[in-house]
């Protein structure tokens, strides 16, 4: 021996020996020498006893070898080298066989066929590729190896199948995935070029001519995969990955998508057998809920019952209904849909991993980049690329549509996990209190584009006693105009609402009023919204904390309409109206006692109270015509309405149509300080109310042009909760005119109210059965009339 260099023919104890002589790590000799960690791991271990001439040399290079222990070095790599081989057709029984398919593969119909006509279609001059991407538990794998023993009678020379561990710390290499393709098709190592490029080139040579199928599994990156692809022939590749492999160019991709539920219970039947799902039919639909319809948790389920053969599937059911107790259900043996997930988690850039753990925070079923930024600290345009990456690597969904991001339901759990673990409460408080403050700030901005009686733009920095600043957070992105507004509004209202509600239970209750105060009038346009209710409860308690009577009256008034216009519950709605009528009386703001006498009325209205409805609406008129603000005028306006309506509907349709002559008299004389586009939506509640008042009179040429107006101004003020009323009132008068065009106004009037879960939309379903009958009935008697 020399310097304690064992004289055994060990290659892989030789070698370890040489490193720690020169003190040098796995991690430093990789460097130097350019070869793998994972293959000097390999090498030092025996799992490879007879490494390449080459990589030996470059080995001894790196060590600092003389030629003597150079040379010992080599023949101890020789002793472990296999013996040369010859062959150069069909590999050998066994060399990177294709794994063992699964018995119980079930759906994913269409993908296969896509690959069979894309094995069909190769040739010598076209060879398929196809990559098969996802996100992680979709069965990748198996759908690939699956299809791969579909396909094999068509690839007669050969099936290959190579794991190039992509998720591991040290993927396999292009270079060492060479070297064992070559291997297989019967090329001695010696005879194995050293080069990457070198190897690449004879891989194509020998696969030029061959009907061969190659499956590359869990493929990290184009770079890995690009050397390994056949040049030409009539060759399939299917290569899978949990990255997009967006960089190969002229390639079939199959993305893999959930399974549909009827497909998840398939597969959960062809685990567990038939007669237990016979027996719990709804369980096992529950289950597949579940799991999210992901087949790798829908398979642990199956595998988990099937070790408990009688356990009943209700049990499992309640354990996974548990969010918090849902991951550690899905495992069974070495099977676990968290470690599915923390593969891909841990092969993240450190900012990544922050933006899509603290995403799991966003409130609604997607969120935008904009909150992931802000949930994860990050400036806007990082966030984006952040959200790129992780859908390009599977774990998230992107809209088609839009810039949004979803979370698969499992996924979302193990991120929420990975706060608890990594941030720990006060890191997560400090990122959703910094959401809650940006995003009720740039809600409110972008609702006082509907406020008539805002002015201009709440002014930028905090006023003074106010704690929280005022305007949009970034002006340079906020909404510009009504339309960019409403639509942010509609895409955030998930997460708008969670920060009003973290705003209110932390106790920034102004915050809380100014928001829900400059939602009044965009509220209107949604009506059909139920969310309304949480919204101005939650305002009038923060009112209430703050001991402003005033403005609990404001906020009660509000809690009241949308209990009667958006859940219809009017015994809630005369509550809140009492209430607010009391607190107005206290600070003596006559006009919150009109507005409170006005909702009052509605919802003893709803509640069949007629004559009691009829008092308060006349109160409310006499107190609020005693009022001189602009304000008190349009208050007036929509309780003239209202009396009107009520008169109508209890048989004194004459003096409906006096009162509602007088609101529109209001309208064409003006209110000061209010928007002609303001006066123009009134007068329109007024001729809507004039149209119906004269349809009572029977007076129906008259009523249809008010009508109509009314429904036309609706609409180009896009308000659907108003429109949709208009359009079946349209409908009735149509309908007794005859009109052609009655029956396509009723359909859309149904579809409208249909849309907006309005009560009336049982209405328009009698109008048009009864429009119908009369059509058969006036057919019928036209028949007989000819006979």
């Amino acid at each position: 021996m020399r310097d304690g260099t064992p004289l055994t023919g060990d290659f892989g104890q030789r070698l370890r020996h040489l490193r720690t002589r020169a003190g040098l790590s796995q991690e430093a000799l990789s460097h130097t020498a350019g070869v793998s960690v994972r293959a000097l791991a390999d090498m030092e271990r025996g799992r490879t006893r007879g490494p390449q001439r080459r990589t030996v040399q470059v080995l001894a290079e790196a060590l600092g070898l003389d030629d003597t222990e150079a040379a010992d070095l080599e023949k101890s790599a020789a002793v472990g080298r296999p013996r040369p081989r010859t062959a150069t057709g069909p590999a050998a029984p066994g060399a990177l066989a294709l794994p063992r398919d699964i018995k119980d593969f079930t759906a994913r119909g269409p993908a296969l066929a896509a690959l069979l006509e894309l094995a069909q279609d190769t040739g010598p001059d076209r060879p398929g590729v196809s990559v098969v991407t996802g996100q992680p538990g979709l069965g990748k794998t198996a759908f690939a190896v699956h299809a791969a023993h579909r396909l094999a009678p068509h690839f007669p020379d050969g099936q290959f199948a190579l794991d190039l561990h992509g998720m591991d710390p040290e993927p396999t290499t292009p270079r060492d995935a060479l070297a064992r393709l070559l291997g297989a098709l019967g090329i001695a190592d010696a005879a194995i070029p050293a080069g990457t490029d070198d190897r690449a080139g004879l891989w194509r040579s020998m696969t030029g001519d061959r009907q061969m199928l190659l499956l590359l599994d869990n493929a990290v990156g184009e770079s890995q995969v690009g050397p390994l692809l056949p040049g030409a022939g009539p060759a399939l590749t299917i290569v899978t990955s949990r990255h997009s492999l967006a960089g190969l160019e002229s390639v079939h991709r199959t993305d893999l998508a959930l399974l549909r539920r009827e497909e998840a219970v398939e597969l959960l039947t062809l685990i567990i057998g038939p007669e237990r799902v016979r027996a719990e039919a709804q369980a096992a639909r529950d289950l597949a809920d579940l799991c999210g319809h992901l087949p790798l948790a829908v398979r642990i389920a199956g595998q988990r019952l099937l070790s408990r053969p009688h356990e009943r599937l209700s049990k499992l059911v309640a354990r996974l209904a548990a969010e918090g107790r849902r991951l550690d259900g899905l495992q069974a043996g070495s099977l676990r849909v968290r470690a599915a997930f923390a593969l891909s988690y841990r092969q993240l850039h450190t900012d990544t991993r922050t933006f899509l753990r603290r995403a799991a925070l966003a409130a609604g079923a997607d969120f935008s980049p904009e909150t992931g930024a802000l949930l994860a600290g990050l400036p806007y345009d990082d966030a984006v690329a952040c959200a790129e990456e992780l859908t390009d690597a599977g774990l998230l969904q992107s809209d088609a549509a839009a810039e949004r991001y979803r979370f698969h339901d499992l996924l979302r759990l193990y991120a929420a996990e990975q706060v608890a673990i990594e941030d720990g409460p006060e890191i997560r408080d400090a990122a959703l209190d910094r959401t809650t403050r940006w995003m009720l700030r740039r809600a409110t901005a972008a609702a006082q584009h509907f406020d008539v009686a805002h002015e201009g733009s709440p002014p930028d920095g905090a006023q003074d006693g106010d704690p929280e600043p005022h305007g949009d957070p970034d002006p340079d992105g906020a909404p510009a105009g009504r339309e960019e507004a409403r639509a942010w509004l509609e895409a955030e209202r998930a997460q708008w609402l969670a920060a009003l509600r973290r705003a209110h239970e932390t106790g920034r209750h102004q915050q809380v009023l100014d928001t829900a105060q400059a939602m009044h009038w965009f509220s209107d346009i949604n009506q059909h919204w139920e969310q309304w209710v949480e919204v101005f409860q939650r305002s009038a308690d923060s009112a209430r904390l703050l001991g402003s009577r005033r403005d609990e009256a404001i906020h009660l008034n509000y809690l009241a309409w949308s209990y009667n216009m958006c859940v219809h519950d009017p015994h809630n709605a005369l509550t809140s109206a009492d209430a607010a009528l009391a607190a107005a009386r206290d600070c003596g703001d006559g006009l919150q006692e009109g507005w409170a006498l006005g909702y009052g009325a509605g919802a003893l209205h709803r509640q069949g109270l007629v004559p009691e409805a009829q008092a308060r609406l006349r109160a409310a008129a006499d107190c609020l015509a005693s009022q001189k603000s602009a304000q008190a005028r349009l208050a007036e306006l929509t309780i003239l309405n209202s009396l009107g309506t009520l008169l109508r509907q209890a048989g004194q349709p004459v003096e409906a149509l006096e009162t509602h002559r007088r609101s529109e008299r209001i309208c064409r004389a003006g209110i000061p300080g209010r928007t002609d586009e303001l006066i123009a939506l009134y007068h329109a509640v007024a001729r809507q109310q004039i149209g119906n008042d004269l349809a009572a009179l029977e007076r129906w040429s008259e009523a249809e042009p008010p009508l109509r107006q009314a429904l036309a101004a609706f609409e180009t003020a896009q308000m659907p909760a108003w429109a949709g009323p208009a359009r079946l009132d349209l409908g009735h008068v149509l309908s007794a005119l005859g009109h052609p065009e009655a029956r396509v106004t009723l359909l859309a009037a149904r579809d409208d109210l249909t849309g907006l879960r309005s009560p009336r939309q049982a209405e328009a379903t009698a109008a048009l059965e009864t429009l119908s009958a009369l059509s058969a009935l006036s057919a019928s008697e036209e028949t007989t009339d000819a006979r």
